[in-house]
């Protein structure tokens, strides 16, 4: 059995949809709360073999000890503007911690989900081979970076303490993650969910504009990553148990918010048509204008594989998805 927390979100449902046609989806488990918008249509196509609410679910592991394989912990309150800290840290934070002590004590690997956004400003770089100390110098810049990197600390705590492990454990801090799936993430979607049917509609792609000296409108650096890449980094991790750590999940490369909306249009044939307004203030503070994923540590583990460029992976997002009449995978 593979439990996947956050299974009906974004990366969760690319990684259960992955898992369903690799031939396992009498072996997946989808814990997640699917409310009342359109998050069922993520994994709408594919059979599992249970979907639980998170209420479910100590129920659920104290009844299948032997049975769960792996377990993938992808859910969490994701918003970077989400200010209900409490609400943040019982998602992120303690529910991380239960599950880490429950795949400790039972023997099962776990890997979870942590953030680019655990970087803050990127003063410090974006090293993921730190120790515990180091890991103190980072200072991410809102609730969810911060409740991300106390996990990453929390965890990084017990391993050079010698607590007691799960027999793998990994940690990937996805950087800025594009692809199917995400609409039900509204303003926290990628810029291509939220610039696709304005453009479509006639409308001008509004882009935020630089506050910094140095750096031009729309020339703020983001590390993009199409959604398959980080699935297919997590099955790699799930084929490889001998491998633990904390590991980033990019492509090593920072690319403008401009050349993501020139691609979007390039792939449409439709002629550039942008604004730039000024940054909301409650967004400027913590706005992040560059992060590249540092890749030495992945590549030193054994993950080969070339990541997507941006330019094939919007290519794919539009043609494949956005264009369709059913863009959920």
């Amino acid at each position: 059995m593979y439990l996947i927390t956050g299974g009906a979100g974004f990366i969760g449902s690319n990684l259960v949809a992955a898992l369903c046609d690799l031939g396992h989806s009498s072996k997946v488990v989808v814990v997640d709360n699917l409310g009342i918008d359109q998050k069922w249509k993520n994994i709408a196509n594919h059979l599992v073999y249970d979907i639980i609410a998170p209420t479910q679910l100590d129920a659920l592991l104290a009844e299948n000890k032997k049975e769960i394989e792996m377990v993938f912990h992808l859910g969490a309150v994701s918003s970077t503007t989400e200010i209900d800290v409490d609400l943040i840290l019982e998602n992120n934070l303690r529910l991380s911690m239960r599950l880490w002590r429950w795949c400790a004590i039972n023997s099962v690997p776990f890997l979870f989900a942590s953030s680019a956004a655990t970087y803050g400003n990127g003063e410090n770089g974006f090293d993921d081979n730190l120790t515990s100390d180091q890991l103190a110098d980072l200072k991410p810049l809102n609730p969810y970076g911060w409740s991300k990197h106390f996990f990453d600390r929390w965890v990084t705590s017990r391993v050079e303490n010698g607590d007691n492990l799960p027999p793998q454990w990994v940690g990937l801090k996805f950087f800025n993650v594009y692809g199917p799936n995400e609409g039900h993430k509204g303003t926290q979607s990628s810029l291509i969910n939220q610039l696709y049917p304005k453009i479509v509609s006639g409308l001008p792609s509004i882009l935020f504009k630089s506050h910094r000296t140095g750096i031009l409108d729309g020339e703020q650096r983001r590390d993009f990553i199409w959604v398959d890449d980080c699935v297919e980094v997590m099955l790699w991790f799930s084929n490889n148990k001998n491998i633990s750590g904390i590991f980033n999940v990019g492509t090593g490369e920072a690319r403008t918010f401009k050349d993501l909306a020139l691609n979007i249009y390039a792939n449409l044939d439709v002629e550039p048509n942008m604004e730039f307004i000024d940054t909301p203030p409650n967004i400027e503070k913590h706005y992040q204008y560059f992060t590249k994923a540092s890749l030495k540590k992945l590549r030193k583990a054994g993950f080969s594989r070339n990541f997507t460029s941006l330019e094939e992976g919007v290519k794919k997002y539009v043609t494949n998805f956005l264009k369709t009449n059913d863009p959920y995978r």
